[in-house]
């Protein structure tokens, strides 16, 4: 999904399209792909660029990641295809559960989810991320989380998921606070994510198929 998605409104219609199709139309005008007519658009008018919801997970410190083998177009709440979670630490270095063990990797998730975990700026600064990194760490080697431990984890339906809930739960109790369900965690963080990335996908979808999206206003 390299292209940049634009919106606009005309016809009393929300529509967008790809960034390099705007511009391959301005020399001849552009026109609207509903009425055909030339449009014009003043500044408040002009299209808006819509933002793309996939992240590079290994730029943002200390995220709860949701990503797909299979690439962000499987990102997707009507994909039936089995998703990998992960949790970055301060460099972001992905630490995530497989039937090998943890592995901590500095590439492979350019195109994923992001469920920040700690706000930018949170106080403590550098000593807040190194605290962290030693948390993560330290916890990626329990036992609980080795590769012989992996089936038995995958039957409860733990695994990835398991290992970065466990993990957050550990530090919110660290805290003094109450431990997240995964339920509530699921509705509450990573279902919008997956939501508004499903919308995304089907747009960016229906303007590679048709040339544009139309919705009403």
């Amino acid at each position: 999904m390299d292209c940049t998605v634009l919106k606009f409104n005309h016809c009393g219609r929300k529509i967008y399209s790809f960034d390099k199709n705007m511009r391959q139309t301005e020399n001849t005008g552009r026109k609207c792909p509903i009425c055909q007519e030339q449009m014009r658009f003043s500044l408040l008018e002009a299209p808006v660029i819509v933002p793309c919801p996939f992240s590079n997970g290994h730029k943002v410190r200390c995220a709860f990641l949701i990503g797909s083998s299979l690439g962000p177009a499987f990102l997707s709440e009507w994909q039936d295809s089995e998703l990998h979670v992960g949790v970055t630490n301060s460099q972001g270095v992905v630490y995530s559960y497989t039937s090998s063990g943890v592995q901590r990797e500095e590439q492979g998730w350019e195109q994923c989810l992001c469920v920040p975990l700690v706000a930018p700026g949170t106080s403590g600064g550098s000593l807040a991320g190194i605290l962290w990194d030693s948390e993560l760490e330290q916890f990626s080697r329990f036992p609980t989380w080795s590769q012989h431990r992996f089936e038995e984890e995958r039957e409860f339906g733990s695994c990835c998921y398991g290992f970065a809930l466990s993990f957050l739960n550990q530090l919110r109790r660290a805290e003094g606070r109450e431990s997240v369900t995964r339920d509530d965690f699921t509705q509450q963080h990573v279902l919008p994510h997956v939501k508004t990335a499903s919308k995304y996908i089907t747009v960016y979808q229906e303007i590679h198929q048709q040339g544009f999206y139309v919705a009403d206003l």
